[in-house]
């Protein structure tokens, strides 16, 4: 057989392979999509979240997960993400919360490159 009529056909049965990958992208190699989003909380954040008695509900938390997700998009590292009355300061790259504060008073934010209103 002639060597490019065979190099086509594999090109094309790789082409329909691809088309095949596309349409069904679940891999046994990727990460499930829950730990994707999973926000972790540092035992400071988790103190100061108990001590300001905060209490984020499955909304705020989707919110915040979002704010991540679009900080993320912008190559922000630290970001405050406000929610509500809520202002956390996050460790975007590593998904975690690293203070947690309400939004009683003024205050002054350092070592962030960004900011998220959700």
């Amino acid at each position: 057989m002639n060597p490019i009529v065979n190099n086509l056909r594999i090109n094309e049965k790789q082409a329909a392979a691809n088309r095949a990958d596309a349409l069904n992208p679940v891999s046994v190699n990727q990460t499930p999509f829950s730990q994707v989003l999973s926000v972790q909380f540092t035992k400071h954040a988790n103190t100061r979240l108990n001590d300001r008695n905060i209490n984020l509900t499955d909304g705020q938390m989707e919110r915040v997960k979002d704010g991540i997700v679009r900080a993320n998009e912008k190559g922000i590292r630290d970001s405050l993400v406000l929610v509500d009355d809520i202002a956390l300061v996050v460790n975007v790259r590593s998904r975690t919360v690293i203070t947690a504060l309400q939004q009683e008073s003024e205050h002054v934010f350092s070592n962030i490159d960004g900011a998220v209103i959700v």
